[in-house]
């Protein structure tokens, strides 16, 4: 994933699991939702869709600090 795409995609409020995949490295489709299932990339349960909240994407990439 290029700097241009990952600012692209942490606009938006959410993303899909295999986007927020990209974008910690891994390597593929099927990491990103092993990595989800096993709660390592944090979900909204929305029923059978389950996007990824970029805010936590962020905070995950060291974009930003968590408010206390």
């Amino acid at each position: 994933m290029t700097n241009h795409e990952l600012e692209e995609l942490l606009k938006r409020p959410t993303c899909s699991i295999p986007e927020a995949g990209r974008a910690l490295g891994l390597k593929s489709r099927n990491a990103a939702y092993d990595a989800a299932k096993d709660g390592l990339i944090k979900t909204i349960d929305l029923g059978h869709i389950k996007p990824v909240p970029t805010s936590w994407l962020r905070q995950v990439l060291g974009l930003d600090t968590p408010t206390t």
